[in-house]
């Protein structure tokens, strides 16, 4: 038997995608050196997120109050409250009107420019910040309703300041520091939590020490004096100081080059705009951007097949991810005062006057954030752009994931007097790898993998899911976190299941958030036209293969 080896080789050539070269003004983005004119926008863009912060969890700080001033029933063993529905209001319908910016906004970025649409959420933040300090009457549903009014249109200035604030960052970054500066943008937001706290410690200190007044069990009306009327509004109005003093230079921040250029389409304003920044001379390149522009490859829109087939799981990974860390972390940071009162480390209510509570509230949130909040989203602009934003994102989720079920398993445990402190720092240690985690890199994320002219819009819709999850969690642990035993309920409330069964979800929450992390792509290191496929070209590449038969 013999064989006879016939070689038959087949040749043909294959249309593959390969790297077009660099616009030479986004080249020059991407590999400059960190500059002041990086700091200077981490401060512009970041002194809004510090008003975000402050303005969201200001709320929580004085809800307190505002029940022992407006809901104050004579006879009562336990001082007023705000019902559960006014409550919920008061301190979810910030979030609603995020939700509704984040969307509005982040399309209109996208729409108008990012500058042009950045002034506009700040001069609403300013006003609305400001107003909510006021009310329409004296009468508490007067009170209550401008409160909610104010503070609904101040979330939706705040909504648009996340996809704006972040696109304009990673537009101006450089690739190998981009994941630091916007997280440093973000890392503004734990500065103004903090500021939050120091402020109503401040005004609450300054206030009980020029109008004493007895606890609640000692004399219930006198125990909230009339002046702590203006306790909250200055608190709230606060908010304001530092988005106005930014305006200005906020409107003198050119428009980014990646907005100008693949957007736009003007290629003259962009070389124009980033010379002037970079200090260097860059070359308008009009027939490149045209040729980019015009590719059919960069004309897909939000709701076409090829957005779906390119993008379409990263935007269900940042959505998913996003609304699952908020229901943890908005049921975290807006309920602390009720976790701490369960646990005994804020006094029992009848033991304290209306301005003294405030003080007591503040001084937990403030200890909390100094200890475990702003060091953790610090960590993350430290860390990011050398362990990559997967990594931490898949970290965080899983350590606060452990800590929730540590505090939620044995919660007895940890309600008595002697182990309270243990509870403590396991719980700030939640907050800590929340901020050295996902509640980073969900921010980071959304505003690197998407195409430039869908890049805010994205953002947007990706922060809305989150404010959607801090909806459900600001509603949903108000009420679940009330005791199963109905004679222990706050005013007006149903059985809920209880601190340690809420904690025990909130772990189950960030379990999913864990898995979910699989869908995000890990953009460290790579330019944003590499990581959205803007910069790609149909090439032809002739690729050999051989195909060998062997007959008997």
């Amino acid at each position: 038997m013999t064989f006879n080896k016939l070689l038959q080789y087949k040749f043909w050539k294959k249309r593959v995608a390969m790297p077009r070269e660099q616009l030479q003004v986004l080249n020059a983005l991407d590999t400059a050196k960190t500059q002041l004119y990086h700091f200077t926008a981490i401060v512009i863009a970041g002194m809004g997120f510090f008003t975000d912060a402050y303005d969201l969890f200001a709320i929580s700080l004085v809800t307190k109050l505002l029940g022992r001033i407006y809901y104050h029933r004579e006879g009562a063993l336990k001082p007023g409250t705000l019902p559960p529905g006014v409550n919920s209001s008061v301190t979810a319908v910030a979030l609603v009107g995020t939700l509704a910016g984040q969307l509005f906004f982040g399309w209109l970025g996208d729409k108008m420019g990012r500058k042009k649409v950045y002034g506009m959420t700040l001069a609403v933040m300013v006003i609305c910040s400001l107003a909510s300090g006021l009310s329409f009457g004296r009468e508490r549903r007067s009170v209550m309703a401008g409160l909610c009014f104010f503070r609904f249109w101040l979330g939706f200035g705040i909504g648009g300041d996340y996809p704006l604030s972040a696109t304009i960052m990673s537009e101006y970054a450089n690739k190998k520091t981009r994941g630091a500066f916007i997280a440093a943008v973000f890392a503004m937001q734990g500065f103004g939590i903090l500021a939050s706290g120091i402020v109503a410690l401040v005004v609450s200190a300054a206030f009980d020490h020029a109008f004493s007044a007895p606890s609640y069990a000692t004399n219930a009306l006198l125990s909230t004096p009339v002046q702590a009327d203006y306790v909250w509004r200055i608190i709230l109005m606060f908010g304001a100081i530092p988005a106005a003093m930014t305006y200005y230079w906020r409107m003198k921040m050119p428009e980014t080059a990646r907005y100008t250029a693949l957007v736009a389409k003007n290629a003259k304003q962009a070389a124009s705009d980033m010379a002037r920044v970079l200090q260097v001379d860059i070359e308008a390149e009009e027939q490149k951007v045209e040729t980019i522009t015009q590719d059919k490859r960069n004309s897909f829109g939000l709701f076409s097949k090829a957005f779906l087939r390119r993008h379409g799981l990263h935007l269900l990974g940042t959505t998913s991810t996003w609304f699952l860390l908020d229901i943890a972390f908005y049921s975290q940071n807006l309920f602390q005062k009720d976790v701490f009162t369960a646990i005994g480390w804020i006094p029992p209510a009848a033991t304290m006057n209306a301005i003294g509570e405030v003080f007591r509230v503040a001084r937990a949130q403030t200890l909390i954030a100094l200890c475990s909040t702003v060091p953790g989203y610090w960590f993350t602009v430290a860390f990011i752009d050398i362990i990559g934003r997967f990594a931490i994102q898949l970290m965080g989720f899983f350590f606060m994931t452990v800590f929730m079920f540590a505090l939620a398993i044995p919660y007895h445990h940890w309600t008595l007097h002697d182990n309270r402190i243990g509870f403590i720092i396991i719980y700030s240690l939640t907050f800590f790898f929340a901020n050295f985690g996902p509640n980073a890199t969900t921010f980071v994320v959304p505003a690197e993998i998407f195409p430039a002219r869908l890049r805010s819009t994205c953002h947007g819709i990706s922060a809305a899911a989150g404010k959607a999850g801090a909806i459900v969690g600001a509603y949903g642990f108000l009420y679940a976190s009330q005791s199963s035993d109905p004679k222990k309920t706050d005013a007006g409330y149903p059985p809920g299941i209880g601190i340690k069964n809420s904690l025990i979800v909130l772990g189950v929450i960030n379990l999913l958030g864990m898995l979910f992390t699989f869908l995000v792509p890990e953009p460290n290191g790579k330019s944003l036209e590499e990581l959205s496929g803007e910069n790609e070209q149909d090439d032809d590449v002739e690729q050999t293969t051989s195909n060998r038969t062997v007959p008997v």
